[in-house]
């Protein structure tokens, strides 16, 4: 597994003001260093390789909150899922990208597999599938450890700060801190993502 990579330098310059318009140039510098990283695991020996890409951050309580509108039911900024479009089709861009970039590597090294992990649509199929999947659907996109407006999070009152809240269910979360998925929310994508690649590595002879 090499990666996520590149959430982190998205993350920084947009909780530092920057706009979607004006992070869009550093996409492929941040592909072209997941590649380069890719190349170099390859050097060293590994014959089966999963590159994960971005997830949909435009459904995470961190952004929810940081980029929220007046009208939450905003067609034109929230999806049917109440995901902000704007944020969710930059993650797209960048996998976009990214799987292009893994196209490339692959014919320089096809002896090896290199193979696209699609976090982006195993966390949205979590959240399509919340309800069936035993998350609480009024509190699928709050923090469990958090507290603070309507996502139950704040950056200035972050998890693991004296007098921050723990929900009482966690599993019936999505999201443990507003920024990372509770241990029920990555068992369910794990799971998808195994059945999307384990076919893909070549893995039975």
């Amino acid at each position: 597994m090499v990666g996520e990579i590149g959430g982190n330098d998205y993350n920084y310059a947009l909780l530092q003001g920057k706009t979607i318009d004006e992070l869009k140039p550093m996409i492929p510098d941040v592909v072209n260093a997941i590649k380069d990283a890719v190349a170099r695991v390859i050097g060293f020996g590994a014959t089966r390789v999963v590159v994960p890409g971005n997830f949909p951050i435009g459904c995470m309580p961190i952004y929810l909150t940081g980029f929220h509108t007046n009208d939450t039911n905003d067609s034109n900024a929230y999806d049917e899922l109440h995901c902000l479009k704007g944020l969710n089709n930059f993650a797209i861009y960048h996998n976009e990208l990214l799987q292009q970039g893994i196209i490339a590597l692959q014919e320089e090294h096809p002896h090896g597999t290199i193979v696209y992990g699609d976090y982006y649509n195993a966390y949205k199929w979590v959240l399509q599938k919340a309800a069936l999947l035993g998350f609480d659907p009024n509190s699928v996109q709050k923090a469990c450890c958090g507290c603070g407006g309507d996502y139950d999070f704040s950056l200035e009152r972050f998890c693991g700060a004296p007098d921050v809240p723990v929900c009482a269910k966690p599993e019936e979360r999505m999201s443990w801190d507003g920024i990372h998925s509770t241990q029920k929310a990555y068992f369910f994508m794990a799971r998808w993502l195994i059945r999307d690649i384990f076919q893909k590595l070549r893995c039975i002879a």
